[in-house]
């Protein structure tokens, strides 16, 4: 009896200790792509199995999905251009196409789930904003950070600036020379920052707030917009960028020292605003760049939701792409890295869609259905235009959740076996009941006519499509139909053993 007593006591002591393990790690990061989530995991094994080399790290937030949306989805806190289509925009009469900042407005919620729902973005091209933004000796060089301004004024050009005199100051350092150096002293990524660059001020040189000519500002640089917050008047985030440039806002003297301030030459602006983002962000915690425009970890500091980045809630979505893009052409993408994906509570099973797509076009539906083609894309919305997800081929099987009804060419958005959520042309799947197995002509009924047109097929005669190599797979493994498949036919008609 004591015996069972202290093996009692034992065994609710390791229970313990695991309830507490587990509440920690919630709240903690996880190593590999078995600690994510079900829905997760689909996306990022088949970014693993195309680049070996990559690692995803989950970050448990411990925050509730609906809370989040709640706090993020708040007047001003997230903006879209006011050219976007309403389905991005806050729709409140008293706020709709309200400007927040010279062309840009309110996003609806819509837009903000969207944004911040990870599993949106596990894709090739989008999965850099949950990268780590760490300065890394081995990966970042000279080459890449131009593959980045690559299209950009900014590319091979040597600087040249004006002082507050009026006087052109010329470097014999290029700009990706100095963006190199400011990776190097800040302890941040330079091909982030040269991406940060390109999304701030880019494409060309003469953006005000690198000008060095705006009135009452002249001889100062933000080449981040750092501090360039919303604001009404003409040219007001921009010249709020250029006060923090000017003194950080009335900093004070050991502030201005840390971050080099006055911005008054590219280089102190490039290299100060640097150390700026990695103390303030990539240092503390907020080392990806959906984690600084979404402050949702808890890293110490009091409070959430409010040491955000940027208002542009696509900013993260549209750096990616420029990360991608410089990677891809300076053949930097299979090289170790890491990924820092956030995970919150009560997430909804399938995530809120792109607001491009009109969901008025789709029919709830429920179905089961399988893959007809070889080598079929499967896709982040209902056209060409979207990014690939993956490829599926026959006999696949998916669960078809909206039936497209569009005009023209016809979508289905399915999830697949993996749980990943995608869509794909309609042509492209068939309903599973449709499939009489031992039907391969397709008139409904087994007879001897089956048996002939299936014996041309395996003789090479005459092939079949898919959806009827598949009703003459009667063992149902995938493979193309055999001489088996033939007796199991023949059976069937005389009686002997009916097909399944």
């Amino acid at each position: 009896m004591k015996k069972i007593k202290i093996c009692i006591m034992i065994f609710l002591l390791e229970l313990f200790f695991i309830i507490l393990y587990f509440k920690v790690n919630a709240y903690t990061k996880l190593e590999g792509i078995e600690c994510f989530p079900l829905s997760y995991q689909g996306y990022l094994q088949e970014l693993k199995k195309k680049h070996p080399t990559w690692n995803f790290t989950a970050l448990y937030t411990d925050l509730n999905w609906n809370y989040v949306i709640e706090q993020e989805n708040i007047f001003g806190k997230n903006l879209v251009p006011k050219n976007y289509s309403d389905n991005w925009k806050n729709s409140n009469p008293n706020e709709y196409n309200l400007e927040v900042d010279l062309g840009w407005v309110d996003s609806s919620k819509r837009a903000v789930e969207y944004c911040m729902d990870p599993r949106n973005f596990l894709n090739e091209k989008r999965i850099f904003q949950f990268e780590a933004l760490s300065y890394n000796s081995k990966t970042n060089n000279i080459n890449g950070i131009e593959k980045i301004l690559y299209g950009t004024e900014f590319y091979s050009k040597k600087v040249e600036y004006l002082n507050s005199n009026g006087n052109t100051i010329n470097m014999n350092e290029k700009y990706s020379d100095l963006i190199l150096k400011a990776g190097q002293t800040s302890g941040v990524s330079s091909y982030h920052l040269a991406s940060r660059i390109k999304q701030e001020v880019g494409p060309f040189l003469t953006h005000n707030s690198i000008s060095g000519k705006v009135e009452g500002f002249e001889g100062l640089y933000n080449f981040y917009n750092i501090g360039a917050t919303s604001s009404s008047q003409p040219m007001g985030a921009i010249k709020n960028g250029l006060e923090f440039a000017r003194n950080g806002k009335n900093a004070s003297e050991d502030i201005k020292r840390a971050y080099l301030l006055p911005w008054n030459t590219k280089e102190k602006a490039i290299t100060g605003g640097a150390i700026f983002i990695g103390s303030s962000y990539i240092n503390k915690g907020q080392n990806t760049i959906y984690l600084q425009k979404f402050h949702v970890n808890t890293n110490g500091d009091s409070g959430l939701f409010w040491h955000q980045y940027m208002t542009n809630v696509l900013a993260p979505y549209s750096e990616s792409l420029s990360i991608y893009n410089g990677y891809n052409r300076s053949n930097l993408l299979d090289i170790d890295r890491e990924f820092i994906i956030p995970i919150f509570n009560n997430m909804p099973i399938v995530q809120v869609q792109n607001p491009n797509i009109n969901l008025n076009e789709f029919i709830d539906n429920n179905s089961r259905v399988y893959c007809n083609g070889e080598n079929v894309n499967i896709r982040t919305g209902p056209n060409t235009s979207y990014e690939i997800i993956t490829t599926i081929s026959y006999p696949e099987k998916l669960k078809r959740i909206k039936f497209g009804n569009q005009s023209g060419e016809k979508w289905d958005m399915v999830i697949l076996e993996n749980g990943i959520v995608g869509y794909i042309y309609q042509k492209y799947i068939t309903n599973d009941d449709e499939i009489l197995y031992g039907d391969v002509n397709g008139d409904g009924k087994i007879t001897s006519i089956d048996l002939l047109v299936l014996q041309r097929h395996i003789l090479g005669l005459e092939i079949l499509e898919e959806r009827y190599k598949k009703a003459g797979n009667t063992s149902k493994n995938g493979q193309d139909p055999t001489s088996v498949d033939l007796l199991v036919i023949q059976r069937h008609i005389l009686g002997i053993e009916q097909i399944n």
